[in-house]
Order: structure tokens, then sequence, then C-alpha cells
């Protein structure tokens, strides 16, 4: 077992996870959508990015291409809240939680294609 695809692996579908887990619920309502869940989501999405440089391949390419799509997603959205909730006088109303979660969304989708490939790669991976 290589400890490093382990980990690479497991950084990719905690991002995937963790986007969704803030994705999901009424995309008007702040109540389900959690800071710290999408702050936990920038995080592991910028590791993830990090452990993606290095892969000289094509598919590698791809990999840190939909990382960087989800991390520039998600980067936007943590903006966004933070200028709804510290700088705008209306505070986070419903238009507001819905861009911050589309946002996020667009992210979740990168990292679906991520963990896409992640997974075609397993499959046509052949032991030498």
């Amino acid at each position: 077992m290589n400890l490093e695809k382990v980990v690479f692996g497991f950084f990719v579908l905690l991002a995937a996870t963790l986007n969704f887990g803030f994705f999901i619920g009424d995309i008007s309502n702040p109540d389900l959508h959690n800071v710290y869940e999408l702050f936990a989501a920038v995080v592991v999405s910028l590791i993830a990015t990090v452990l993606k440089f290095g892969d000289r391949t094509q598919i590698g390419a791809v990999h840190l291409a939909t990382s960087l799509v989800a991390d520039l997603q998600l980067i936007a959205a943590a903006i966004a809240w933070t200028y709804a909730t510290n700088i705008s006088t209306e505070g986070l109303t419903p238009a507001a939680t819905a861009s911050v979660v589309s946002l996020s969304g667009g992210a979740l989708f990168a990292n679906v294609v991520s963990v896409v490939l992640l997974v075609v790669e397993t499959v046509s991976y052949h032991r030498r």
C-alpha cells in the first residue's frame, strides 16, 4: 500500500465531503450552512491542492486544475460570507446566503470531477 496515495485520496475525498456538507440544505437559509464547515472546506481544499503539485502526468494536471477551481470558488464563497456578516449593513440575508452556497456548489462540482478522476486513475492502475 502506498501511503502517499492514501493521504492524497483522503484529502481529495475529505474536501469533497466537507464541501457537500456545507452545500446541502435550503440555499437561502443561513442556519443550515455552518461557517466553520465552509472554513474547513477551504483549508482541506487548499491542502488537497498542495498535494496535487508535482504530478507531471496529464491526469495530474487535470487534478490540479479541478482543485484550483474548487479553491477559487470556496475562497470566493468565504469572502462573500465575510462581506455579508462583517461589512454589509444588511447582514447575512437569504440572497447573500444563496450566493455563498451557489459558489460552494461550483466548488462541489469541481470536487466531484476530481473524485471521478481519482476513481478512474485507481481503476486503470496496473501493477508493475
